[in-house]
Order: structure tokens, then C-alpha cells, then sequence
């Protein structure tokens, strides 16, 4: 092949390839920008309900008597016996008096000894509302943790409901 023919293609190659690379670059401009995406509305803010918590045992715990613990080996005698299997957790929520939420969530795992998780999403309009949260996680009818408050959302304001029995109970961050 002629060296002139050949640098007629070498040039003709770089131009389809900057001309490929241009068209790609102008989709990507144009995708980047249209259409246009608003995770939320002007005047909205969002509420989560989020925890993981263990409700209680299903079972008490018992104490071993002498006769069981003397059948043990040495290295297996603890001193209480208790079930795996864990209760699930109950949740309410009410907003501005109106209930948003109401789950019972069961324990994971396979013995059911694991722990209860729950994840709600809830928008709402910007301003002050009155929330009302109400967990269950021991046995019996009644809820044994309860938290109102006033609470004065912004635009966009994110508010996370969460449980940390360790720091005392419903938590509204």
C-alpha cells in the first residue's frame, strides 16, 4: 500500500474516533442534566422509623437444680437455663394524632432468637407536629415504652425514630 493512502486512513481513524468520543461526551451532558431529579418536594420533610432491638425471652430463665448440674460436664454448668426464643417487637406510631404505623416484627433467625427489625418511611409537610411513638418488647398487652414530643420539621429535614434500650428507649433524632 502507497504511504500517502495509508496516512489518508491513520488520519481518517482519528477523526471517526473524536468524533465517536464527542458524541458520547454530548449524550452524558445532556443525561446528566435532563431530566431533572428532586428526591423531595419544596415543602416536605421525611420520617424514619428505623432500629434493630431484641424483645425479651419467651421463656424466664430457670435455675439448675443440684441434680442437673451434677449430670453436666464440668465445663457446661452454668447456673440458669434459658430459652432461646425471643418475643417480637411492637411498634405504634401516631402523627398529629393520626396512627402512620402500627408493625409487630418477629424475631430473626431460624430458633427465632435473633433480633426484630423495622424500617418505615414516611413523608410529611414541613412544620411543627405532635409524634407519638409506642413499642412493646416484653410480654403482656401493655406498651412498655412510650415518648411524645413536638417536634418542628424543616424542608428536607430528615427525622430518624430509633430504639437504644441502653440509653433509654425511643429516641428521636
Amino acid at each position: 500500500m502507497p504511504r500517502a493512502l495509508a496516512e489518508k486512513k491513520h488520519w481518517k481513524a482519528w477523526a471517526g474516533q473524536a468524533a465517536g468520543y464527542g458524541l458520547f461526551a454530548a449524550v452524558l451532558g445532556v443525561f446528566s442534566h435532563w431530566p431533572r431529579y428532586e428526591a423531595l418536594a419544596p415543602d416536605v420533610a421525611v420520617v424514619k422509623v428505623s432500629f434493630i432491638h431484641h424483645g425479651a425471652r419467651a421463656q424466664p430463665c430457670r435455675a439448675y437444680t443440684a441434680e442437673e448440674l451434677a449430670k453436666m460436664p464440668p465445663n457446661m454448668r452454668a447456673p440458669m437455663k434459658c430459652g432461646r426464643e425471643r418475643l417480637p417487637v411492637a411498634i405504634e406510631v401516631a402523627i398529629d394524632g393520626r396512627p402512620v404505623l402500627s408493625r409487630v416484627a418477629p424475631p430473626s433467625g431460624l430458633s427465632r432468637d435473633g433480633a426484630s427489625s423495622v424500617y418505615h418511611r414516611l413523608e410529611l409537610p414541613a412544620g411543627e407536629h405532635r409524634i407519638s411513638v409506642r413499642l412493646r418488647d416484653a410480654p403482656g398487652e401493655a406498651f412498655n415504652h412510650v415518648r411524645e414530643a413536638t417536634v418542628r420539621l424543616s424542608p428536607a429535614q430528615v427525622l430518624v425514630i430509633d430504639f437504644d434500650a441502653a440509653t433509654g428507649g425511643i429516641k428521636l433524632t
